[in-house]
């Protein structure tokens, strides 16, 4: 699939659903408590979503069976939501996408449980974050996709983490998953040119493991092979000319 360019009205539209996308991932983030479920976060999800006037691109995407990914401490993404209940100092990664207007956006943060906060844990949340803003910098017209995996990368060692390298980012608008993919290591100056009016998912995955990944039985929820805890944190991100603008931001 070639790579495509949003127009004004696609991306003001895209603008509008991250706006709500934003919200809705705040509220959760708020929501998640010790003691409940991981489906009763997806309920939440499903139903502010509907009442937002938006539509979740997960639920049904390729089979998958909810409108939200709950990832749990070892569990990198896609962890279906069920009937596991959170703990204090849970690392919780939740990652969600909506279709407006056609128009679908794509973000995911990781936030702790309760306030039990491990150290290490509240260490690996800043990288993770860090790393997708360096990676966001580099999302500038004339630069190169690997210029941003390389930008998330750098980060990733300077705090002695590993990158999640068999998963990245990928174009989003149109669709859930578009051209090109979005890589979360370099080398710099490799891969497709950024332009104006590409959008793109930017969503570093780091461990403080090996960085080596399998996937359960399940068929979807992607784990640490070596039981390293595992964060997320993703953004829909405008290439424009004047640099890169996030469209998941709350306002």
């Amino acid at each position: 699939m070639a790579i495509t360019l949003k127009s004004h009205r696609e991306i003001a539209l895209m603008h509008q659903a991250g706006r709500i996308l934003a919200s809705i991932l705040a509220e959760l983030s708020t929501a998640a408590r010790p003691g409940m479920t991981t489906r009763e976060l997806d309920h939440l999800a499903c139903r502010w979503i509907q009442e937002a006037g938006a539509e979740p691109v997960f639920l049904g995407y390729r089979g998958y069976p909810a409108c939200l990914c709950t990832s749990v401490n070892d569990e990198v993404l896609h962890g279906i939501p069920g009937s596991r209940r959170l703990e204090a100092g849970d690392l919780l990664s939740l990652d969600l996408g909506l279709r407006f207007h056609g128009l679908v956006v794509d973000a995911a943060v990781t936030v702790i449980v309760g306030d039990s906060v491990h150290p290490e844990a509240a260490r690996l949340i800043t990288a993770t974050e860090e790393a997708f803003w360096a990676g966001c910098a580099a999302a500038q017209p004339g630069n190169r996709v690997g210029d941003i995996g390389a930008a998330i990368e750098d980060v990733a060692r300077r705090y002695g983490y590993a990158v999640i390298a068999d998963y990245g980012g990928h174009g989003v608008g149109l669709g859930l998953h578009e051209e090109p993919s979005v890589p979360n290591t370099g080398p710099a100056g490799r891969g497709p040119l950024l332009r104006a009016g590409m959008t793109l998912a930017i969503e570093p995955m780091l461990t403080n493991g090996s960085g080596e990944t399998v996937v359960r039985p399940d068929g979807w929820t992607v784990v640490t092979k070596d039981g390293g805890l595992a964060t997320h944190y993703e953004h829909t991100v405008l290439v424009s000319e004047t640099g890169p603008i996030v469209l998941t931001m709350a306002e």
